[in-house]
């Protein structure tokens, strides 16, 4: 007989609510959940095939050790002995640094991601830690730390209530939205033009988003920096600039002001290739508007002056007064916040505390850049005063770095020659079949949810949790749980109870809550605390602990109506906090306690800016693209998620593929700087001449995966086309587009 169950869907950042069928312990149907208090039925493709991503037979059942050069099935306790075995040493004879620590994009999307690796590199020691994020979003992160102090505060648009809104490198029509968590976006987009709302895309692409807006911008690739500087200009040159109630909270306005001066719109009008009347017109339409929002993403971000790109993006905000307020965008207050402390300076936040042992790049929110992991494997000596050993083991958590990470195929030879490596993953990818034990989690059906990450960036404040939808299979290992056992292993803690890590985080936590004057238990005994928490098992009661203490928490007891782990069980569908509402200045964490417009490491990068103004490609340059039912590598070994338009091809515009002779369907040799990959041509005018489009998280089908699916077509890596040294110097991120790139004719094979 089958039966409902409710689930927060893990396959992107809207983070719907689903209602899943299931047969057994067999997840045979899933559509959204209508009374979902935040997505209220909404759905896209990746949702409705959870099922076929929760039971796909390539899924890994057990753990893998290698023994004699194979990875063959083991047990769990084998797979943790290996670790203990594999792991200690390394740390003893070379240091915690020759530990590497990947964290993969999946990480955000479940519970044991968002609890457990940060314990483990505290726990190791290192600074080699590498992420996703310095191939997408880092640039944001780091334009916020300058600007408000912290680096997790970004602002989000308000879509529900925005008069005008300007995307810049977003697609979030075939994204579903990033850095800004909105189930069903394209309805949201949809609901502002109803009202008589503005929506504004600049994108080299005419992209689905594109098609809906009401003026689309076909900017060149890159130079998204210059075109924000402009409109900067305009605004404090034909005196739109107006504050409103940010005055008080903000410094640094009239040094911004000298700091634009020289970008007028006919100085970038060349390089942008957009005409320095619509430049005007975007920044009069913005401060006309009776609220607005500037939104940009990730082809804003990967490119030279991604920071830049990111802070203008609110510096527009900001001087139009939209920033903090409703119809603006506004900080969101996510339920297992902090507890929010005194508005008030801060410590500030700091670039370069360290750097990278061969290339010498400084870390940024403690991070180095992924595109220096194969260096920092595959080379002996460095050249920075940091320098001392190679990384010679690494850990990969839900990670696939040999296709995301440029010049894969360099990678992929350093991981080979690594001491050891452990990766926790469902499949034997390209990167984790490198390894020397696969630990692979359960499928999300038979996981909790909770969005920790995401809900800090939601479009509405609102919490949600779902425990497994069905039992751990027998022989199955929970996500927490491995992370946790893994730390142990790694740590020289082997055989210990993994109780114990969760453990160690309460009695830490509610240990500084009670000495915290502005905490709602300060004062009180940590062990009285401690004993009120409720849950299954350690990761619950560290959920329900975060909500206890949190902005709606009910604080142990002193609200109640306050949020708890009890509560929220008892509300299936989640619980409604309300619209956005203005925060500041509470979220700035500046030595100032104001929002820094114009801070010393910006000031220092904008004459690189300057240089641009006279800079202009020879040929053509690349860009990425997504795709609805894609989420980076994820997804290709569903075969309801790949198939018509979800493909490996190159668009590139008819113009183009006249001049050089090619037609659509033949084979397109495209080199770069790291390699060459070949593609089908896919000719339409979706792009704007002089630009390519290739897609990323292709490239499958290496030696020793077991990705069947995925095999039958596995496209091309898009970052093949890289050798790594391209990257944004303040936040380190890999220049993904606006790459300079060859395209000629392929023979047929």
């Amino acid at each position: 007989m089958s039966r409902t169950a409710l689930r927060i869907c893990p396959l992107c950042e809207a983070t719907c609510g689903l209602a899943l069928t299931i047969d057994g312990t067999t997840v045979t149907a899933a559509r959204g959940d209508r009374d979902d208090v935040f997505s209220r039925g909404f759905i896209c493709p990746k949702g409705a095939s959870f099922g076929a991503v929760d039971s796909d037979p390539d899924r890994l059942r057990a753990p893998l050790v290698r023994r004699g050069g194979e990875l063959r099935e083991a047990t769990w306790e084998e797979a943790f002995d290996a670790i203990a075995a594999g792991i200690r040493p390394v740390v003893e004879r070379y240091g915690p640094n020759s530990v590497g620590v990947v964290l993969g994009n999946p990480n955000v999307h479940t519970m044991a991601g968002a609890l457990y690796p940060t314990l483990l590199i505290g726990a190791l020691g290192t600074r080699s830690l590498f992420t996703a994020s310095t191939v997408d979003q880092m640039p944001k992160h780091v334009s916020s730390g300058l600007l408000f102090g912290d680096a997790n505060a970004i602002p989000v648009p308000d879509l529900d209530h925005t008069d005008h809104l300007l995307l810049i490198g977003a697609n979030p029509l075939e994204s579903n939205g990033s850095l800004c968590t909105a189930p069903d976006f394209p309805g949201r987009l949809k609901a502002l033009k109803a009202r008589g709302g503005t929506l504004t895309v600049i994108d080299p692409r005419r992209t689905r988003t594109a098609r809906l807006a009401d003026r689309h911008v076909a900017i060149r690739p890159g130079t998204d920096a210059l075109l924000l500087a402009a409109m900067a200009h305009v605004l404090f040159e034909e005196s739109l600039v107006d504050l409103g109630a940010l005055a008080p909270h903000v410094e640094g306005v009239t040094e911004l002001a000298d700091a634009v001066a020289d970008f007028t719109p006919e100085s970038v009008a060349a390089a942008c290739d957009v005409d320095a009347d619509v430049t005007r017109a975007l920044a009069r339409e913005l401060a006309a508007a009776p609220t607005a929002a500037v939104y940009g993403r990730i082809g804003s971000c990967t490119v030279p002056h991604g920071t830049l790109a990111s802070w203008l993006v609110d510096v527009l905000n900001i001087l139009t007064g939209n920033l903090d307020r409703p119809g603006g965008a506004l900080f969101p207050q996510a339920a297992t916040d902090r507890t929010p402390r005194p508005a008030g300076p801060g410590h500030g936040f700091a670039l370069g505390r360290w750097r990278s042992r061969v290339s010498g790049h400084p870390e940024a929110k403690g991070e180095l850049p992924l595109s220096a992991l194969a260096e920092e494997i595959d080379t002996d000596t460095g050249t920075a005063a940091e320098a001392g050993e190679p990384v010679r083991a690494l850990v990969t958590i839900a990670a696939n770095p040999v296709l995301s990470a440029p010049d894969g195929d360099r990678l992929d030879k350093a991981l080979a020659s690594l001491d050891f490596m452990v990766s926790v993953d469902p499949y034997l990818n390209e990167t984790s079949r490198h390894a020397h034990v696969v630990l692979p989690p359960p499928p999300p059906a038979q996981s909790p949810h909770h969005d920790f990450a995401f809900n800090t960036l939601a479009v509405r404040n609102q919490v949600r949790y779902t425990r497994p939808a069905v039992p751990l299979e027998p022989g199955r290992m929970a996500e927490t749980e491995i992370l946790a056992r893994l730390i142990l292993a790694a740590t020289g803690r082997h055989g210990a109870d993994p109780a114990a890590v969760d453990a160690m985080v309460i009695e830490q936590t509610l240990g500084k809550a009670v000495r915290e004057p502005h905490s709602p238990v300060h004062g009180r005994d940590p062990g009285e605390l401690t004993a009120q928490l409720t849950g299954e098992n350690g990761p619950e009661r560290r959920l329900d602990m975060m909500l206890r203490l949190g902005p709606y928490g009910d604080g142990f007891g002193v609200r109640s109506d306050g949020l708890s782990l009890r509560r929220l069980l008892a509300h299936p569908h989640g619980i409604d906090l309300g619209p956005l509402r203005p925060r500041l200045p509470q979220p700035l964490k500046t030595r100032s306690g104001k929002v820094e417009l114009l801070a010393g490491p910006i000031a220092d990068d904008l004459p690189r800016l300057r240089q641009a103004l006279t800079e202009r490609p020879d040929g053509l340059v690349l860009v990425g693209r997504r795709h609805l039912r894609s989420n980076n590598s994820w997804m290709h070994n569903i075969p309801a998620l790949t198939g018509g338009s979800n493909r490996c091809t190159l668009h590139l515009h008819p113009d183009d593929a006249e001049r050089l002779g090619v037609r659509s369907g033949e084979p397109v040799r495209v080199t770069g700087a790291g390699g060459e990959v070949t593609a089908p041509a896919e000719v339409t005018d979706a792009v704007r001449r002089g630009v390519v489009s290739l897609p990323h998280g292709w490239g499958h089908g290496r030696p020793g995966t077991r990705l069947t699916h995925a095999a039958t077509e596995p496209g091309v890596n898009v970052n093949q086309l890289l050798d790594g040294t391209l990257l944004d110097p303040l936040s380190g991120n890999a220049v993904l587009n606006g790459i300079p790139v060859a395209i000629a004719p392929a023979p047929r094979t």
